[in-house]
């Protein structure tokens, strides 16, 4: 068996996607179980609420003031993560997903690495998310990498709101 290769990731300033890069698959995937975690499982992505659909329909217009990050081995996407356009001096980090079958590869810990240092490369102070609290993986994951629990600015139940200084 050969070894896995390297981790590539590229930003891409929103407005510049395009249908060939990969990201619709993978948001499509990532909305898909979250509804399924959430409880409120549809069978495609037509059954999606309406702002979620745009975002796989239309990821250029959804995404247009944000940088995007895509993660790739070889020529393969495997993993993708929203930065969205800076607010009071802090980006968002959203829609972190690796497709499962590169999983354990460290395509998350590369993807919010890249964030971090677009952050800090943009003169932010800092960098903030939220993650539903059943994802312990992915809290531990941004824990790791210096995030801490913080006041939610998020309404929604059961969601953690976590930050991190650049």
């Amino acid at each position: 068996m050969s070894e896995p290769r390297e981790v590539v990731v590229v930003p891409r300033p929103g407005h510049a996607l395009s249908a060939r890069d990969g990201l619709a698959e993978l948001l499509a995937a990532y909305h898909l179980r979250t509804q399924e975690e959430k409880g409120e499982a549809v069978a495609g992505v037509d059954g999606l609420p309406d702002r979620y659909r745009a975002e796989i329909t239309d990821p250029q217009v959804a995404f247009a003031g944000d940088a995007v990050l895509l993660a790739s081995i070889g020529d393969t996407v495997v993993g993708c993560l929203v930065v969205a356009a800076p607010v009071d001096g802090r980006s968002e980090v959203k829609r972190l997903w690796t497709a499962p079958e590169f999983r354990g590869l460290g395509v998350a810990r590369r993807l919010v690495g890249a964030a971090l240092t677009h952050a800090e490369e943009s003169g932010l102070s800092a960098v903030r998310l939220s993650v539903w609290q059943w994802r312990a993986g992915a809290i531990a994951l941004y824990e790791r990498l210096g995030f801490t629990v913080t006041g939610s600015w998020d309404e929604r139940d059961r969601l953690v709101c976590m930050e991190r200084s650049v």
